[in-house]
């Protein structure tokens, strides 16, 4: 089997106008093998929203009570998810579903107080993906961690921010490529200049700058654990028509972050 690409798909991924099933598809019938990561924390806003639960954000991950946490699995591992998958068979693909509590993929324990119920990932068990990659399956992954460590009345299940799942799988495979589809170009520098490559050090500065903030800080980190597998990981606009193939076909843009 080829190096794998892991893929984390952004919120763009629920726009009926957007070509990244129709690339995933692609690729996987060219006998690319895909991982699939997906958020959906603007869907998991909108639903908390409507329900009138309140949610905020710290350093670019969602503070999470056990109020949060029942809506974020149910859209996550449900919604999203299955959008996703359902989208991936019907544009004539072969993917398949699953959370981190399938197979104790996805183990984690409690990151801190302060976010409440989200996982820091404390491992990766890739036999089931290397499965259903050998059998011609792409995986789509709801970033839904197994709480292996919980303890008292704790929840079996924990949210984890996509973006480190993404880069943990990454690594846990040793993929050759972690690309990033966003609703942004790349990581600008201060005075709003794309940065088209950065070194992991250059990338750890902007973070420490505070050039880098909100939900690019997870996105970077994410970069930076892949590449200590090699990974080549690239920042794109995946909203942009076919960014994904381009991207594998060598016309990509956006950010570049390597050693």
């Amino acid at each position: 089997m080829d190096k794998i690409i892991v893929v984390k798909m952004g919120g763009s991924a629920f726009d009926s106008r957007d070509t990244t099933i129709e690339d995933i598809v692609a690729l996987q019938q060219q006998g690319h093998a895909i991982v699939v990561v997906h958020g959906g924390g603007n869907l998991v806003s909108q639903w908390l929203e409507q329900m009138g639960i309140a949610t905020r954000f710290v350093r670019g991950e969602r503070v999470t009570d056990r109020k949060v946490l029942d809506v974020v699995c149910a859209v996550l591992a449900g919604l999203a998810n299955k959008e996703i998958v359902a989208g991936i068979n019907c544009a004539g693909g072969r993917a398949i579903g699953l959370s981190g509590a399938d197979g104790a993929l996805i183990q984690g324990r409690i990151k801190s107080k302060e976010l409440g119920y989200v996982a820091e990932v404390t491992d990766i068990d890739t036999g089931l993906l290397r499965t259903l990659l050998e059998a011609g399956y792409i995986p789509v992954l709801s970033p839904l961690t197994l709480h292996s460590r919980r303890a008292g009345d704790d929840p079996p299940l924990l949210n984890s921010n996509g973006d480190h799942v993404a880069g943990e799988i990454a690594a846990a495979l040793g993929a050759g490529k972690l690309v990033f589809l966003t609703d942004v170009d790349g990581i600008r520098d201060r005075a709003g200049t794309l940065l088209g490559q950065l070194s992991a050090d250059e990338a750890e500065a902007l973070i420490g700058s505070g050039v880098a903030s909100g939900g690019m800080i997870p996105k970077i980190r994410a970069c930076l654990r892949a590449l200590t597998v090699d990974a080549v990981t690239r920042i794109i606009n995946g909203t942009q028509p076919h960014a994904l193939l381009r991207e594998i076909e060598g016309q990509g843009n956006g950010t570049i972050i390597s050693k």
